[in-house]
């Protein structure tokens, strides 16, 4: 009997025994091509020989030394590499040990910023419907998809959220792109003065959103006007690139498309490409210079900030990707897995988009194309959808919920980098064949 508490009680999981490149094998020997990268994390694959190497070179050095005490190199050349290539002003990295304390860090420096400014009163958080930025409870509470928050939301504390820029669903018919991203991101200037400008403390969004609703991409000049929103009003801008970031969607940070810079960026995922735990909160000097020079002290911290073998596992996993053009490859695969997506289920009668950018992409589930009809919540759609994918040696991210918390589907794929042509057709040919079992 198992003493493990899993996410699901009532599962019977494989055990992993290894991994090689792209693919996990359990202890029968069963190979499963990881098209999630888990959740957007493994972007090396399983077996990248320089980042094991640091790993294990690190451990022979040093393994912790709490960030009270010590800095450590790793750490510090980390953060250097992270700021050298940052579009923007970004210009201090925190170290953390995921996506969630990454979410939580930003949130607690953004109200310390604004307090030690004098600006107290800022409080309010805004983001969007059916977004989704961690698990702890103030990264929950600022997330908002209803079916995460409801059995907690006694325990949350208050945020607003308006709509998501959602093309597929929210675009009106004599609407261009344009005028739906400008209509949307209009609410965030509308909630503001609702709420009071001088109340309001941040907009936390993601770039391109992940697990809650596909990789649902912005449209051509929404964060153009998100950030001219949030400049006009002093209210800081924090980009949650947890799951979107470090080259997922073809560019390191997933905001660099948008032609804009946030005040606070959030990465994990990707960062430790799953070989450390690790994450990062990303912010400007004007920021940093404002704790530096008030009480010099960020009141936070986690036991494991900064830990000097997950640093050095995420360098090792940054040089690899910048140095070594492993994140360049991203967006010419990613065309190319895109295009075979569309050729397959571009006129399914069940799948009614087909959307992302780079290796984060998303099919969205339907009972009727035309209509957007989703399939009724009872059916378990993406549940089955997983079993089965998993069952024929297909790791994918399918999740219901898409369009309001409970009604809708799709299935997200975030393979690793690496993967190479030949891989196309055994992603695209397992999703058919698992689709087909699935779908009434």
């Amino acid at each position: 009997m198992s003493h493990v508490f899993p996410r699901h009680s009532r599962k019977e999981l494989p055990v992993v025994s290894r991994g090689e490149g792209p693919f996990l094998y359990d202890t029968s020997g069963k190979a499963y091509f990881d098209g999630s990268g888990g959740a957007a994390v493994s972007c090396l694959g399983h077996s990248d020989p320089a980042v094991l190497t640091a790993i294990k070179a690190q451990v022979d050095a040093v393994a912790f030394a709490h960030t009270g005490f010590f800095t450590s190199e790793p750490a510090e050349r980390l953060a250097d590499k992270l700021i050298e290539n940052a579009p923007g002003n970004l210009d201090r990295v925190y170290l953390v040990s995921g996506g969630s304390e990454a979410t939580e860090s930003a949130l607690k420096l953004a109200r310390q910023y604004v307090f030690e400014k004098g600006e107290t009163k800022r409080r309010h958080v805004i983001a969007r419907r059916q977004s989704y930025h961690g698990n702890t409870l103030g990264a929950l509470a600022t997330g908002g998809n209803l079916w995460r928050r409801e059995p907690f939301s006694p325990l949350l504390m208050e945020t607003h959220h308006i709509s998501p820029c959602y093309a597929y669903r929210g675009q009106k018919p004599d609407e261009t792109s344009f005028d739906y991203g400008q209509r949307v991101a209009q609410e965030l200037e509308d909630k503001i003065l609702e709420l009071g400008p001088q109340d309001v403390l941040a907009f936390v969004v993601e770039p391109v959103v992940g697990a809650t609703s596909g990789a649902v991409p912005p449209v051509e000049g929404y964060f153009k006007r998100v950030r001219e929103i949030c400049d006009k009003y002093g209210v800081l801008l924090i980009l949650d690139e947890v799951m979107c970031g470090m080259g997922r969607t073809g560019s390191l940070f997933a905001y660099e498309k948008e032609g804009i810079s946030p005040d606070i960026c959030a990465v994990a995922k990707g960062l430790g490409a799953g070989y450390q735990p690790i994450g990062a909160m990303l912010c400007t000097s004007e920021i940093y210079d404002v704790i530096k020079q008030g009480s010099g002290f960020f009141q936070h911290g986690h036991t494991y900030n900064g830990h000097p073998t997950a640093a050095a596992a995420a360098l090792a996993v940054a040089k690899r990707l910048i140095d070594d053009g492993v994140a360049a490859s991203v967006a010419p695969m990613g065309a190319k897995l895109v295009d075979e997506l569309k050729t397959v289920f571009g006129h399914h009668p069940n799948i009614g988009d087909v959307r992302g950018r780079g290796l984060f992409l998303g099919l969205e589930i339907v009972k009727n194309r035309e209509t957007k009809e989703p399939f009724e919540t009872e059916l378990a759609i993406p549940a089955r959808l997983k079993s089965a994918a998993f069952e024929a040696g297909l790791i994918c991210y399918p999740m219901g919920g898409t369009i309001d918390g409970k009604l809708g589907a799709h299935v997200l794929l975030a393979p690793p980098f690496i993967m190479e042509t030949s891989h196309i057709d055994l992603i695209v040919g397992t999703l058919e064949k698992a689709l087909s079992k699935v779908l009434p």
